[in-house]
Parts: structure tokens; sequence; C-alpha cells
């Protein structure tokens, strides 16, 4: 009961915060009263809960946060059974969906050959992607790792920063690196580097090439062009698959230029095996506050007032709103 209450009682309470069900607690029992839906629901949490601490992983505030929000969303889906999936484990870390939209992200790449995802940061897409790349690796489906992004600074701003290109073009690259080094030993990360198994590149490395055996992973796509998307996409080789990760709210193209990963989801939707999968602020997986940040941020920019005045070239308007 300690296990399923939390220490000092903290997830009760946060149950009782989140939950229309009055809860009554005495000794081992828990005693639930309101309407038949409310109690319903509140059964189906502690449920979930006590499923997951059967197997053996532990409980944290987040998790009960998480299970809440799935029962609430989805009631038809398991939240146990998306939050004990493994994808990876490596030195006594599980890497797991924390939320459903992200168990269906991974079942995607699992089902697909070209998978698309796409949300604000923090949802995990470039994180779960790396994950199920070194998954492929270690159970032997693909001979190699490819991981790239477009480095659109390539002209002015990469051109002040010291040293050979590899050395500009590493702050780019950094987050496929630490994700790399989340997931494998870091001794072996380098030796697997210099062999080739794991390739980290700039997407201008790609073109005229074809990828056999082959995990590639685009992250950051929101900054590709068209032709660029559609240079990227035909590398595709046999026994290869492909997860294309991006933020369309986030483009820092020219302006003017027209994002390829906006333009791929009405060229390529409907097209069998390969699949588009979105994620919201509510598959934030770091602190709470980037996806309440996400969220605001989502509804500043979709009142009619903000978009016609960024839109109008009376500067004074922007100030005014400012």
């Amino acid at each position: 009961m300690v296990n399923v209450l939390g220490p000092r009682d903290d997830f009760l309470r946060l149950l009782e915060a989140e939950l229309d069900a009055d809860i009554l607690v005495r000794g081992n029992e828990v005693t639930l009263t309101g309407s038949a839906a409310d109690i319903a629901l509140a059964a189906d949490v502690f449920t979930e809960m006590i499923t997951i601490l059967r197997t053996g992983q532990g409980l944290s505030r987040e998790t009960v946060e998480r299970i809440v929000g799935m029962e609430q969303s989805d009631p038809e889906t398991s939240a146990a059974e998306v939050l004990t999936h493994n994808i990876l484990s490596t030195r006594g870390k599980a890497i797991r969906a924390k939320t459903l939209n992200q168990k269906r992200y991974v079942d995607a790449i699992d089902a697909n050959t070209v998978t698309f995802g796409i949300g604000p940061a923090g949802t995990g897409k470039t994180y779960l992607a790396v994950a199920k790349a070194v998954q492929a690796l270690n159970r032997h489906e693909v001979n190699r790792i490819i991981l790239t992004r477009p480095a659109i600074e390539a002209g002015e701003r990469l051109g002040f920063l010291p040293g050979t290109l590899n050395d500009k073009i590493d702050p780019y690259l950094r987050p496929l690196y630490d994700a790399l080094h989340d997931m494998m030993d870091p001794e072996a990360v380098p030796k697997l580097l210099t062999a080739g198994t794991i390739e980290v590149a700039p997407l201008a490395y790609m073109r005229g090439r074809t990828l056999n055996d082959a995990f590639i992973i685009l992250d950051e796509a929101q900054n590709t062009s068209m032709e660029q998307m559609k240079m990227f996409l035909t590398r595709l080789g046999f026994n290869s698959r492909i997860v294309v990760t991006g933020d369309i709210t986030q483009v820092d193209l020219p302006s003017g230029q027209q994002s390829g990963l906006r333009g791929v989801q009405q060229i390529l939707d409907g097209i069998k095996d390969i699949a588009f999968c979105n994620l919201t602020n509510r598959d934030v997986v770091r602190h709470k506050l980037v996806g309440r940040i996400v969220a605001a941020y989502d509804q500043w920019e979709s009142t009619d007032e903000v978009q016609q005045a960024f839109d109008h070239p009376n500067r004074a308007t922007r100030r005014s709103l400012k």
C-alpha cells in the first residue's frame, strides 16, 4: 500500500486532485465513491498502478500523472502496457515510451519502412528513433546507423566558428552524439564511428549515395527544403529503414522557402509503408514546465489577433502587442 500511495501519500494527494471520485484509504483497502464513470476511471487508474508495481518497476509522481492522463484520454489502452514496454536496456537503464503517442510512434517504426515523427521539442522524437536504431543494430537487423541533420547555417554563421569543417558542424550534430552516449557504452561509440558502423553527418553528405542495410535518421527535418527532402528519401536502399523527425513550428529556413517536412505530408500521405505520427505538448517528457510552455505558444500562435499583427507591415502594431 505504501508503494501505491507513494512516500508520505504523495501519489494519493495527486490522485485526489486529478480524479473526481472520492478516495478513502483504510488499512489495505481503498474505497471509491462518486458517479459510476468517476469510480470506473479511478478503479482503472489504481489497477494500472498495481499492474506496473507487479512487474517490479517502481512508480514515480511522473508515472502516476501519465497513467491518469492516458486513462482519461484513451481508456481502451493499457497504460501499464505502454509504460513497461522496454525498447532498449543499457547500463541498468531501460528506455521506454512514456506516453500513448510515443508508443504509437515506436510501433509505427516497427511496422513501416519510412516513419515521420512530427511534434514539438521534448516529445522524444529523436531520442526514441535513436533507441530503435541501436536496438536494430544490436539485433543485427541492420549493419549500420546513419544519423543526419541539415546544417542550415552552413553559410554565414557557421563560417565564424573556429576549426575545420568537422569542428564547425559538430555543434549541430551534438544532440545525436548525446543520444548515442546515453544508449551505448561510451567507449564503444568512438570505435563504431571510426569503423563506419555509426555515421553522423550533415544532410549535404547524403547526396549521390544509396544506403543499404542501414537505419537512417533525419533529425530537424523542418529545416530541409523540398529538394533536400526528396533527395534524402530517395537514398533509401534495400533492407533499410528511415525515420524523419522534426517540428514544423520551428522552421529556420530563409523567409519564403517552403519546409520539406511540411510539403512531404501532402505529397506522401496515404502511401503504403509510410507512416506519419504526430506528437503534441501532452507528449513532452522533459520538465513539466516545457509542456506548458509549448501549449502556451500553440495557443498564442493560434489567435487571429496575433497572426494579423505579425503579418501587418506596421511595426507599431507589433510593438503594441508586445
